[in-house]
């Protein structure tokens, strides 16, 4: 059967996998990151890899799913997988698709394409049936399809992202995780990550980052299992070289010396903390389980320990006031963090943050509001305007500051003013839906 799987601009990781499980099953697979019309023309089944709910309101992937409906005389399957699965209720309204590979798709995506219905979400008439997979599968799995080019891709300075575990025991209330994958932390084997990382390497691939959720809870049990972590940061990094790895996401709740000192000593020496807000409020309220002195003692360990911070940051949380965006500016002052990401609140479907955003009129919503402060001649909103400052904000307090160029100035609102728009339409649709996803 010839299958085309295709990644909007990026091969993530889930569709590399998936690949390599229909390769092994000996099917002729392909895997894209750009719209091939021809391509999938020839093709049995194409499978919509889509990791943003923006993909399901793009009008080129909307067109070309109508496009191989209408021109293909053999009838080609196509499915949705991916994140946006975690709601197919829209998907099946807003995309003409024959269904969609809901939850983790390893063990159902094989049957699906042969015509089971395990493990997928399809119309049967005016109904959405959603038949779930009660079957978790087992992590350490073929290797995943690797494109000759993987070593041109950048996500966030790495080629590719390796999956090492899948769950999260948090509960943020903008996350979709805990929900998607479950809040038991599955692990695989070291063995079976360092085979792949091998298979990178040879494929190309330079530079290598390791995520699950949050690096150290790598075969986490009830406790953070250490030893299984040290482990698989030596043997990756004796592979592709330490300046060549990196393991970004760390929960600030499950970092001391002996890891950071890992870190340090296997890596390029950086971690990245999801930090959100510097107000105790805010921090509450978005479920994060820490609080802002927690946050700073994280921060100055790794600097004790040699290692760089990068902190994370999300503006227009709905009930963030003033007051508390005031506590994020004055909290990156305190950090003089080594790098600074600032988003303002998405509301991912299935998540409490889409609830609070769909109970409250979208007058209310700080992405409609207009801001009549400092920036009130740039006509952005106050979300916007929050994002925008803080990246400005943010600029000036890192350990290593930057003069803020016209270029810089200009990269930051476009940013911010992107981000809004892209929000903004992602509301609509939800709104549009706003029943569904309130029942």
């Amino acid at each position: 059967m010839k299958i085309t799987i295709y990644s909007p601009n990026v091969y993530t990781y889930g569709a590399m996998l998936i690949g390599g499980i229909l390769k092994h099953e000996k099917h002729d697979v392909k895997l894209v990151r750009k719209i091939d019309k021809t391509l999938f023309l020839k093709s049995d089944v194409i499978i919509f890899s889509l990791y943003s709910t923006l993909h399901i309101l793009d009008e080129n992937i909307k067109k070309t799913i109508t496009f191989i409906k209408k021109s293909r005389k053999k009838k080609t399957k196509i499915y949705i997988a991916g994140c946006v699965s975690a709601y197919p209720e829209i998907i099946l309204n807003e995309l003409n698709v024959d269904g969609v590979i809901v939850g983790e798709g390893e063990i159902t995506t094989p049957k699906i394409v042969k015509g089971d219905k395990e493990g997928l979400a399809y119309r049967e008439g005016d109904e959405i049936v959603i038949n779930l997979s009660k079957e978790k599968p087992d992590l350490n799995h073929p290797l995943p399809l690797i494109p000759k080019d993987i070593g041109q891709q950048s996500v966030r300075g790495a080629n590719v992202y390796i999956e090492t575990h899948r769950g999260c025991l948090g509960n943020c209330t903008f996350c979709q995780v805990p929900k998607f994958f479950g809040k038991t932390i599955r692990s695989r084997d070291v063995e079976d990550v360092v085979e792949e990382v091998k298979a990178f390497k040879r494929a190309g691939a330079k530079r290598i980052a390791i995520s699950g959720g949050t690096g150290s809870l790598y075969a986490f049990k009830k406790s953070v299992n250490r030893n299984k972590f040290f482990e698989l940061l030596e043997n990756v990094s004796e592979i592709v070289g330490k300046n060549n790895l990196s393991v970004p996401d760390m929960r600030v709740d499950y970092v001391d010396e002996d890891i950071l000192t890992a870190i340090k000593n296997y890596t390029i020496g950086w971690v990245f903390y999801g930090i959100e807000s510097g107000s105790d409020k805010i921090l509450r309220d978005m479920k994060k389980g820490t609080n802002r002195e927690k946050n700073l003692d994280a921060i100055k360990l790794a600097k004790d320990c040699g290692v760089k911070v990068a902190g994370s940051f999300i503006v227009a949380y709905p009930t963030e006031t003033e007051k508390d965006y005031l506590l994020t500016k004055d909290f990156i002052v305190d950090a003089e963090l080594d790098d600074v990401f600032v988003s303002i609140a998405e509301p991912i479907p299935t998540t409490e943050l889409c609830d609070l955003v769909l109970s409250m009129p979208k007058e209310e919503n700080l992405l409609y509001k207009i801001h009549e402060g400092a920036y009130k001649k740039l006509g952005l909103s106050e979300a916007e305007a929050r994002c925008f400052d803080l990246l400005i904000h943010a600029e000036m307090w890192k350990s290593m500051p930057r003069p803020l160029t016209p270029q810089l100035y200009n990269l930051y609102l476009n940013e911010a003013k992107m981000q809004g728009k892209d929000i903004r339409d992602i509301i609509e649709l939800l709104f549009k839906y706003k029943d569904l996803l309130l029942k």
